[in-house]
C-alpha cells in the first residue's frame, strides 16, 4: 500500500505562488505516473499536470505556462509550483499514482490539500 501526503495549500492574494509537496511512503516514481488533480467546488475532478515515470510531462491547458510539475527521486516528492494564480485555481489538490498492472489500473490518492486564491 502506498501512502500519499499533501502539504502546501492555503490562502494567497490573484496573482501570488504556492508550491505543493507530495511525499510518497515508497520509491514508486519509476513505475508510476505522478499527477496533481484538482476539484472545485460543485465540480468533477480534473487533471492538473502529470509526470509520467519516463519523466515526460503534460499540463491541462489553463495550467500551462502558470504551474510545473517536478519530481525528486531521492525525497520520493512530486511538487507543483504554481505562479501567477487566479481566483478560478481554488480548489482541492489531490496528488495521485498510477499504474496500470496486468491491463488494470492502479491509483493512490493523497488526502487533498485546499488551495483557496482570493483577495
Amino acid at each position: 500500500q502506498v501512502q500519499l501526503v499533501e502539504s502546501g495549500g492555503g490562502l494567497v492574494q490573484p496573482g501570488g505562488s504556492l508550491r505543493l509537496s507530495c511525499a510518497a511512503s515508497a520509491s514508486i516514481f519509476s513505475d508510476y505516473a505522478m499527477g496533481w488533480y484538482r476539484q472545485a467546488p460543485g465540480k468533477q475532478r480534473e487533471l492538473v499536470a502529470i509526470i509520467t515515470s519516463d519523466g515526460n510531462i503534460d499540463y491541462t491547458h489553463s495550467a500551462k505556462g502558470r504551474f510545473t510539475i517536478s519530481k525528486d527521486n531521492t525525497k520520493n516528492t512530486v511538487y507543483l509550483q504554481m505562479n501567477s494564480l487566479k481566483p478560478e485555481d481554488t480548489a482541492v489538490y489531490y496528488c495521485n499514482a498510477h499504474r496500470i498492472i496486468f491491463g488494470s489500473p492502479v491509483d493512490y490518492w493523497g488526502q487533498g490539500t485546499q488551495v483557496t486564491v482570493s483577495s
